[in-house]
């Protein structure tokens, strides 16, 4: 009997031990995908149908003015980027977490957490097209200012987004964060904007900001002073900590336009409650000139189709939609059902086997084409501007 305890024992620790050895590779090959094709194989091996559904995507744009507004890059604490993790989320006590971690690494093509940082912003390079946004993510701080390390999920620095868009001028474009609490926070726009920053990003949710709360107005004056844009996560949050989803309702972000700092709601707060307020941002002729929405994740499978048939019929709102990919999330196929997409008539059976094709080759190319391609009930696509670097963004 104990022999049989011990034998059963026994085997449930090397049943664990093979489940914590093979996850990322589980993981790799159901969650992530495929992806796994060379993008510079495209051209040559991929179908006629895959290619000329590219080719009709990118009609009309130059390559050199397209932008990706929304791309997130990362490292820990091994590879000398000055990233932190959430420790929480290398451990298999936290099993949820660490399975996200898992998922993040095997989309961003990471296999050496030692040149992790290296790994996740060559990918980026190798599957991007034009220039991309790439976000730093600030520590979440209190109320009085003081750093709360243990809320903080994930702390991008400034200067690693500052050195990567220094490194590569023409593909890169620096988007730094900077928590409106923290005592220096003035003297970090300063010392980003001088470095060539021209957004500044924000998680609310999970940072903790209130953009409504009056201690923001010296940032916004700031900010408005230096021609600071402000990219500024709207909707629910669930890829980092979830926080206080009511951080991010867009209605809160009419402080800073008021002020008159020009606002890019990511996502069009489209996951959530909170869309109709977006809309009403938008409509409010006060912020014609200061209001954009960035269509990060709005193709996802957790969107309700009807909010993506509303951002395509609303043709009079496409001059100030601008792209973004929100990287390396475009890579997690389950995320994206082209086949809901097809059954909802946002593309069509054909369409659906092309940019199926294309996933496998690039990842980040088929975010952009699915977005080019989807249409709404009276054909209506997302217009060109959408998918080029606006004016006030050109160096």
């Amino acid at each position: 009997m104990k022999r049989a305890i011990f034998a059963s024992a026994l085997l449930l620790v090397l049943a664990a031990v093979a489940f914590v050895v093979l996850a990322p590779v589980i993981v790799s090959a159901i969650v992530v995908g495929g992806g796994r094709s060379r993008p510079s194989d495209f051209e040559s091996r991929a179908s006629p149908a895959a290619r000329a559904l590219v080719e009709r995507a990118f009609a009309g744009l130059g390559e050199a003015q397209l932008l990706d507004v929304h791309a997130h890059v990362a490292g820990t604490e091994a590879d000398g980027s000055g990233c932190e993790i959430d420790p929480s989320m290398r451990s298999w006590l936290h099993p949820w977490r660490r399975m996200q971690f898992s998922i993040y690494l095997a989309a961003a093509h990471v296999e050496d957490l030692d040149r992790g940082a290296a790994e996740f912003a060559d990918r980026l390079l190798d599957v991007s097209r034009g220039r991309v946004g790439i976000l730093a993510i600030d520590r979440r701080y209190r109320a009085d200012g003081s750093v709360d390390r243990e809320g903080t999920a994930l702390y991008v620095p400034n200067d690693h987004v500052l050195r990567l868009a220094a490194e590569h001028p023409d593909r890169f474009l620096p988007v730094v964060s900077v928590h409106p609490y923290r005592p220096d926070a003035l003297l970090e726009l300063d010392r980003c904007a001088a470095r060539g920053a021209k957004l500044v990003k924000w998680l609310p949710n999970s940072m903790g900001i209130d953009a409504a709360d009056p201690r923001c107005d010296a940032f916004y004056a700031r900010m408005k002073l230096l021609g600071l844009a402000l990219l500024s996560h709207a909707g629910e949050e669930h890829a980092l900590a979830a926080g206080d989803d009511e951080l991010g309702n867009p209605a809160r972000l009419r402080r800073a336009l008021d002020a008159g700092v020009r606002v890019i709601v990511a996502h069009c707060a489209t996951l959530g409650e909170h869309f109709d307020e977006f809309l009403s941002l938008m409509d409010d002729p006060r912020y014609r000139d200061l209001a954009f929405g960035d269509l990060s994740a709005v193709c996802l499978r957790n969107r309700d189709a009807r909010v993506l048939r509303k951002l395509l019929e609303r043709t009079d709102l496409h001059a100030r939609l601008i792209e973004g990919s929100d990287w390396p999330l475009p890579a997690i196929r389950m995320l994206t059902s082209t086949r809901r997409l097809a059954s909802d008539g946002f593309i069509t059976p054909a369409e659906r086997a092309a940019l199926d094709q294309i996933f496998r080759y690039d990842p980040w190319l088929f975010d952009v084409v699915l977005k080019r391609t989807v249409r709404g009930p009276q054909g209506e696509r997302f217009a060109d501007a959408a998918f080029l670097t606006p004016p006030w963004l050109v160096r």
